[in-house]
């Protein structure tokens, strides 16, 4: 993917719903956005070298207008202070996409699990699945129900329980998810820890059971990095790739225009098409079974197995 084409909008209105989190309106102010479906996100672009990814947790029928909702960071790379600190109702923005890592399938049972602001990219999958008078059950965690975004409007929910300290107290996965359930599909985002033991206590459940969303990069055992050789298809130029360096990082220098965005293998604005060879897939994003399949990779983080790859760049 080299473009995406990137949309005007506008701060229609702005709102604190928990404690260092805040909701966005952001009305579409030239044209129609694409149809999104639950799950989907945005690139919002702060500034000239400021773009953050964030899920859209409004209405998918809304055609001129999204909602985000922004947790304020205690140590974060700057995106969440720009938006709590700089942000204001009628300031105007870039947004590009939106894209889907994270779509929702049709299952006969739903079980959502949420940490915190992970929350964003499954609130529109439980109202889609509500109104579909669907079966689903979401479990809910936090430290405290204050910081806890949506929770007022989820609490009145059948199906829905909330964990904090202040409430019921910590989810406990093991009875969650301790039985395997054929046929229902989880959904979790939220911190790497809880994605992590959610993955690890579904280990027995189908391979197409479990979905998650990261919002950061997840650890990746892969062995020391060596030099390899990229042919970029489409600029017909030959790249070598040196240790401690990304093929995105060494296809910019080249001049190559690739579209990216977070460069930490979790938003998957870079995916490329592969060619010829095996990546050393290290992102966040592809499942086992496109890993397997070696169709694409994604070019800010992944490496390759062998001493060449042919890429569609």
């Amino acid at each position: 993917m080299t473009h995406e084409p990137e949309y005007p909008v506008v701060v229609d209105a702005r709102r604190v719903i928990a404690d260092r989190v805040v909701e966005l309106t952001l009305r579409i102010t030239a044209g129609d956005l694409p149809t999104w479906e639950p799950g989907a996100h945005v690139d919002v672009i702060l500034g000239p070298d400021l773009v953050r990814q964030y899920s859209l947790c409004g209405d998918p029928q809304a055609r001129d207008t999204l909602t985000i909702a922004v947790l304020h960071e205690e140590v974060g790379r700057g995106g969440s202070t720009w938006v709590h600190e700089k942000i204001a109702v009628g300031d105007r923005l870039r947004i590009r996409g939106p894209r889907n890592n994270f779509p929702l399938r049709d299952a006969k049972e739903y079980l959502f699990i949420a940490g915190g602001i992970g929350i964003t990219p499954l609130l529109p999958m439980i109202r889609m699945v509500a109104a579909r008078g669907d079966k689903w059950a979401l479990e809910y965690c936090g430290r405290a129900t204050a910081g806890m975004a949506y929770a007022e409007e989820l609490s009145g929910l059948d199906g829905v329980r909330i964990h904090s300290s202040d409430g019921s107290g910590p989810l406990d996965l093991s009875t969650v998810l301790g039985t395997v359930r054929p046929g229902v599909q989880v959904y979790c985002c939220g911190p790497e820890r809880l994605l992590a033991e959610v993955e690890q206590r579904c280990a027995a459940w189908p391979s197409d059971s479990v979905h998650v969303e990261r919002f950061a990069a997840g650890q990746v055992e892969s062995e020391a990095d060596e030099m390899f050789e990229v042919r970029c298809a489409q600029s017909k130029i030959d790249l070598m790739v040196p240790p401690g360096s990304s093929i995105l990082e060494i296809a910019e220098q080249a001049g190559v225009q690739v579209l990216s965005s977070c460069r930490e293998g979790t938003c998957g604005t870079c995916e490329t098409v592969v060619l010829e060879g095996t990546p050393d897939h290290r992102d966040s994003l592809l499942s086992p079974q496109e890993r397997q399949a070696n169709e694409v990779m994604m070019i800010c983080c992944s490496r390759s197995l062998g001493s060449r790859l042919v890429l569609e760049l």
